[in-house]
């Protein structure tokens, strides 16, 4: 290869670079900051990416984790862009500001919103996705198992019209049983959840059982629930991977498709979930239950 061919190759790669960077290659346009909903004097918002190469993408609405108390919702699995999928990702009350069920009332109020102005940002919201990771995971598992709950929907924003109903769930590493999970849990898991599941119900979870039960995805499946991805780590220690186990055992009974990925050595928030690799496990399971 010559010299000016070289050249051409590295303004090529530094070009590819810049756009990659900028979000201009696999990214489309952006909405940040948006208002969806206040509460108390607080903005509630959520950040809205289209993909460039889809015209009318469907809607995958994500839910951050940090153990309902922290997390944000700056850092969304950009990879579902890259295969043509829309995101919104939600800022929601967390249980240091407000417990449960307030994180579920805005989340069904950021539905409503988005359904309500799908044409303005230009997704299609015939088929909305719910998807979280960790606390973000049992959110986003709840408000699949709970179309129609009149006691979670809240009434929070300018659309209570409008459904807040998802067609599909995934679910990545969430707890989904909160009457079992700390039996389940190692020394370490118990640390870690025993303080973050009280504050999250506003009291220890043996003091309020049946609004622990309100809040775990596993008592409230249907055989009206929409299709669930469920991915859970092997090695798990802050998150068992029996609480995947119930949820899926609860879905198939119920006759709710449902796929159960087993990802062998992983821990909780492990690196296998940002691959390729898993990134189209999804975006096949996705294909398969929304052109049906």
């Amino acid at each position: 290869m010559g010299f000016q061919q070289k050249l051409k190759q590295i303004r090529l790669v530094k070009i590819r670079y810049v756009l990659l960077f900028t979000g201009l290659i696999a990214f489309g346009q952006e909405y940040k900051d948006v208002v969806y909903a206040e509460v108390v004097g607080r903005k509630l918002l959520v950040d809205v990416y289209l993909p460039q190469s889809n015209p009318n993408p469907y809607l995958v609405v994500w839910v951050h984790g940090g153990a309902w108390h922290s997390g944000s919702k700056e850092n969304p699995p950009k990879g579902l862009l890259e295969n043509g999928y829309a995101i919104a990702s939600v800022d929601y009350r967390l249980s240091i500001e407000a417990a449960f069920p307030a994180m579920i009332h805005d989340i069904k109020a950021a539905i409503r919103y988005l359904q309500a102005n799908a044409k303005q940002y230009g997704y299609n919201a015939d088929k909305i996705i719910i998807a979280g990771s960790s606390a973000g995971g049992h959110l986003a598992a709840l408000i699949g198992t709970v179309n129609g709950n009149t006691e979670l929907e809240g009434t929070l924003g300018n659309h209570l019209n409008t459904s807040s109903d998802v067609q599909a769930t995934v679910d990545l590493y969430g707890p989904t049983n909160f009457l079992t999970i700390l039996n389940q849990s190692t020394p370490h898991g118990i640390s870690v959840r025993a303080p973050a599941l009280a504050l999250l119900l506003g009291r220890p979870v043996d003091q309020v059982p049946e609004l622990a039960k309100l809040a775990s995805p596993v008592y409230q499946v249907d055989a009206t629930d929409p299709p669930m991805f469920i991915a859970h780590g092997d090695q798990d220690n802050q998150v068992p991977i029996n609480q995947a186990h119930e949820l899926h055992a609860a879905l198939k009974k119920a006759g709710v498709t449902v796929h159960f990925e087993v990802i062998h050595g992983a821990g909780h928030g492990s690196p296998d979930y940002y691959q390729p690799e898993f990134t189209q496990k999804i975006v096949a399971f996705l294909k398969q239950v929304l052109t049906n």
